[in-house]
């Protein structure tokens, strides 16, 4: 339905802007004839009318153009997010124990050493703990929860208290199978500088995308110092 009024719209201000030109023009005939000085004037009318013409093919291909590069651009997000979604199909189906090791594979994979996965209750928020290629230290935190739920605001207050005061972490990332996070975690988030992980961002990591890339693209966790890995 909204579709449909939005191609209304475009519609009427199309003819709208025809009938304007050709009122144009049928004001210069009109002045002309009354002026009775039409063999001087023809040939400016004709280049008028000729402009007009060339002036509407132009503006209509040019929409053309633009209607059919926005279909595309809708296509290709339409057929990434299904690709994002097929490949959290195997995720899905891993116990919480495994999407850790995972997300320590994903880590390892995107250039990140020592990593070590705690794999047991009681790691304070530090499901993996490693270095990223530059020695800044990352910690991350993974919930595996079902892609309906919501990370709340509880779960990113224990990251928040944990993650850099008892583990010293510069980039301290929290990722998770489900699609969002309260709007109150997600300001805890931006507030203490924690990276953000959810569904969709997830699924760009295990389809290829760098860690470092997305690290920017949900708060502002890209570290405070770097610092080099221990020996």
């Amino acid at each position: 339905m909204a579709t449909r009024r939005r191609r209304r719209r475009r519609l009427r201000k199309r003819t709208r802007r025809q009938l304007q030109g050709w009122g144009i023009v049928a004001a210069v005939v009109a002045a002309v004839w009354l002026a009775g000085n039409w063999t001087a004037v023809w040939p400016v009318l004709v280049a008028v009318l000729a402009a007009t013409v060339v002036a509407g093919v132009g503006w209509g291909l040019w929409r053309a153009h633009q209607d059919a590069v926005g279909q595309d651009r809708k296509w290709r997000a339409q057929e990434e997010a299904k690709a994002r979604e097929l490949s959290m199909t195997e995720v899905d189906g891993l116990s919480w124990q495994d999407f850790e090791a995972y997300v320590a594979e994903l880590c390892r994979r995107d250039g990140c050493t020592k990593v070590v996965v705690s794999g047991r209750s009681g790691d304070l928020g530090a499901d993996v703990v490693g270095y990223l290629s530059d020695g800044r230290k990352l910690v991350v935190q993974c919930k595996k929860y079902a892609p309906e739920r919501s990370v709340s605001s509880q779960d990113m207050q224990k990251f928040v208290g944990t993650a850099r005061l008892e583990h010293g972490a510069d980039v301290a990332l929290f990722v998770t199978t489900c699609r969002t996070f309260t709007k109150a975690a997600q300001g805890l988030a931006l507030r203490h500088d924690i990276v953000a992980l959810h569904r969709d961002l997830l699924g760009s990591w295990v389809k290829g995308a760098p860690l470092e890339s997305l690290i920017p693209l949900s708060g502002r966790g890209d570290g405070r110092a770097k610092r080099n890995s221990p020996a």
